[in-house]
């Protein structure tokens, strides 16, 4: 099959990104994405993936950071319909995987609901690549059954609406996208609600990329140990026991490691 095959024209496929690595892209988004006409990428999409796309293609940059949108979803929607009932090879490139706070079902019902053609192709996500770089697990074994994905993510002068009580249970892990600005009201109620302070956290600043920090410590200091990464730098937090650092873990080159 050709690249440019793998897309109809005036369809849209719905493309993960990976963390960031290009390396990290599955076999299938990097031909979609040397297939399309038209990219429409987030700002956490970075160069070296885009320059996979073919000479011609349009990039389209559709990102939010911290806050600072520079296109409301509406807007997203609207772009990515005009360009499919244009016939273009249309792909929607986003950060890590498009299902996991990715806002994908808005935009596949807006499409869907004018007869656009949809596909998804998944992604490495943000905490898989976060535990891979710590040396950590996301499960273990007797320790933590279970792994909830939240994020921290709120409008303006809102506080997090989460269920801190089944949060807080120690036989789990909690990965927290979109997470440093909120760290310290995090941390807190986490230990009101009964999880205990000293449980491991693994901080991950810039996963996957040539910057990338990793930060080790206790829920406990959580506030502290976010309180040197800029609001550029995406940030994904890890808390439970299995994140906690083994001992290649605590070697690895670039850590940042404090007493757990």
């Amino acid at each position: 099959m050709q690249p440019n095959e793998m897309i109809a024209p005036g369809s849209v496929w719905l493309v993960g990104a990976g963390p960031g690595d290009p390396d990290l892209l599955t076999r299938k988004a990097e031909k979609l994405i040397a297939a399309a006409e038209i990219i429409f990428h987030d700002a956490l999409v970075g160069p070296g993936i885009l320059d996979l796309a073919a000479p011609g293609t349009e990039l389209v940059s559709v990102g939010k950071r911290s806050g600072r949108h520079s296109k409301a979803q509406d807007t997203i929607n609207d772009l990515l319909l005009a360009a499919a009932l244009g016939g273009k090879r249309v792909v929607r490139l986003k950060g890590g995987d498009p299902s996991i706070f990715g806002r994908s079902t808005e935009e596949l019902d807006h499409l869907a609901a004018q007869g656009i053609a949809v596909h998804i192709c998944p992604g490495i996500t943000a905490a898989s690549a976060a535990a891979a770089s710590g040396l950590a697990s996301l499960t273990l074994r007797g320790l933590a059954r279970r792994l909830t994905f939240v994020t921290a993510h709120a409008r303006a002068g809102e506080a997090i609406d989460l269920d801190w009580a089944a949060l807080a249970t120690s036989d789990s892990t909690l990965a927290v996208y979109m997470g440093r600005a909120a760290a310290p009201e995090i941390a807190r109620k986490l230990i009101a609600a009964g999880r205990a302070a000293d449980t491991p956290v693994l901080i991950a600043v810039n996963v996957s990329l040539p910057g990338e920090r990793l930060i080790r410590g206790r829920l406990s200091a959580l506030s502290f140990l976010t309180q040197a990464i800029s609001d550029d730098d995406p940030t994904l937090l890890l808390i439970g026991e299995a994140t906690r650092a083994t001992a290649m873990g605590k070697a690895r080159e670039g850590a940042v490691v404090l007493p757990a």
